[in-house]
């Protein structure tokens, strides 16, 4: 007999009765009716709590209440309510289904603002040194398309203090360049700064702006326009992480070109 109510119990509970809803609802189904002291004594719970379960049976339409307290008395419902009461609940769902239906596109659209791409400008010096300065927050190597010289006069006195923070941040980089006297002379030091160039060809290729991807965010930094520019995306920086891997190849091979 303990095994069928355990038994019991658990199909109750698999209906979405909470464990003391079980033993109450058991507890008086023996009975047939009784008082909260009746009932509590019989479930072995405390009266406060037996108060607070009866009364969701009896909103559930598994338990009726005649009487003012304290003289209350509780009688359970004949065991078919269980279905009847499982039955609204299918349909309660059923309707919240279509309801959320509906709604969905409202949900959606929301979900796209929070979602759409962010872009922040910044002018000036000090607006080119902030988007250099958020690179180093990089939680991955970084892939960029810089040209040396530019960078250098357009943040006259920045970059070697730069090198050594990010380096010492363990950020590594690599790096797309026009081939110049001044990407040459700080090829030298990719070892220590934790760089890897691979020229292409200047004449051919040569272009000023800097361009940084990492982490969700592509950093520009225009240095005619003295303007610096971080778009945040997951998707746009995971599509320009997959092109650059396609520039890289061939830079590295012009790049083993230009050596030979």
């Amino acid at each position: 007999m303990k095994d069928t109510n355990e038994q019991l119990k658990l199909n109750l509970q698999s209906f979405g009765f909470s464990e003391k809803e079980v033993i109450v609802y058991i507890a008086l189904l023996e009975l047939g009716k009784g008082t909260v002291r009746q009932i509590s004594s019989k479930a072995g719970i405390n009266r406060t709590t037996a108060y607070d379960i009866l009364g969701s049976l009896s909103n559930k339409g598994l338990v009726t209440i005649s009487g003012k307290e304290p003289k209350s008395e509780y009688a359970v419902e004949p065991p078919e309510a269980i279905t009847t009461y499982l039955k609204r609940v299918a349909e309660e769902t059923a309707e919240h289904i279509k309801k959320s239906e509906a709604i969905i596109p409202e949900l959606e659209l929301l979900h796209a603002k929070q979602n759409r791409p962010k872009i922040r400008f910044y002018e000036g010096r000090e607006g080119l040194e902030h988007v250099y300065e958020d690179t180093l927050t990089s939680t991955e190597p970084i892939r960029a398309y810089a040209s040396v010289g530019d960078m250098h006069a357009g943040l006259p006195g920045y970059f070697p203090e730069y090198y050594k923070r990010r380096a010492g941040k363990n950020i590594s980089i690599r790096a797309i360049a026009p081939k110049t006297s001044m990407g040459l002379e700080r090829k030298a030091l990719d070892t220590e700064e934790k760089r890897e160039i691979a020229f292409v060809p200047a004449d051919k290729y040569y272009f000023s702006p800097e361009i940084n991807i990492y982490d969700n965010k592509i950093m520009i930094a225009s240095w005619r326009e003295k303007l610096g520019i971080i778009i945040e995306s997951t998707e746009i920086a995971d599509a320009m992480k997959k092109i650059y891997e396609l520039a890289w190849a061939e830079a590295k091979r012009l790049d083993g070109e230009l050596k030979n």
